[in-house]
C-alpha cells in the first residue's frame, strides 16, 4: 500500500488501496496522541481528479503539499 502524507503536520495521509479489484484514494485525518490518537477517514475516491476536489473541499491541502510516506 502506497501512502502519502503532508509536508506541514503530518496528521493528512492519502493511501491508495486496492478494493474490490480497483484502486481506490483513501483521505485521512489523524488526531495527535495528546488528543487520544486515532483517525478519522474523510472521503474514498477513484481518481487523481477526484482525490484533488476532496482535499480542496476537505483539507486546507493542495497535492503539491503531499509527500510519499517513508
Amino acid at each position: 500500500m502506497s501512502e502519502w502524507v503532508c509536508g506541514c503536520c503530518g496528521r493528512w495521509r492519502v493511501s491508495v488501496e486496492l478494493i474490490r479489484g480497483r484502486y481506490r484514494y483513501r483521505l485521512v485525518h489523524r488526531y495527535p496522541r495528546r488528543f487520544g490518537g486515532g483517525k478519522n477517514v474523510l472521503g474514498e475516491v477513484g481518481s487523481v481528479a477526484e482525490l484533488e476536489e476532496l482535499l480542496r473541499r476537505s483539507t486546507p491541502l493542495e497535492l503539491a503539499d503531499l509527500r510519499e510516506a517513508a
